[in-house]
């Protein structure tokens, strides 16, 4: 689970819909990103456009997912 993207958008006041259509993308596709059923390999440009959606550096997912 991505309990720190969720942490981001709620402090930026958003719901996953607003996100969601800020990076061009379905709510449920990002639903299944902040709840870790999606996004093992998810793709640079839907990660640098929902960064860009929440203000943080979108290398922060494939941090995330390597550990670091």
């Amino acid at each position: 689970m991505r309990g720190w993207l969720a942490r981001i958008r709620k402090r930026a006041g958003l719901s996953q819909y607003e996100v969601a259509a800020k990076a061009g993308i379905s709510q449920s596709y990002y639903a299944a990103i902040e709840s870790g059923q999606r996004g093992d390999k998810l793709p640079q440009p839907t990660a640098s456009k929902i960064a860009e959606a929440l203000c943080f550096d979108w290398i922060r997912f494939y941090e995330e997912e390597s550990g670091a």
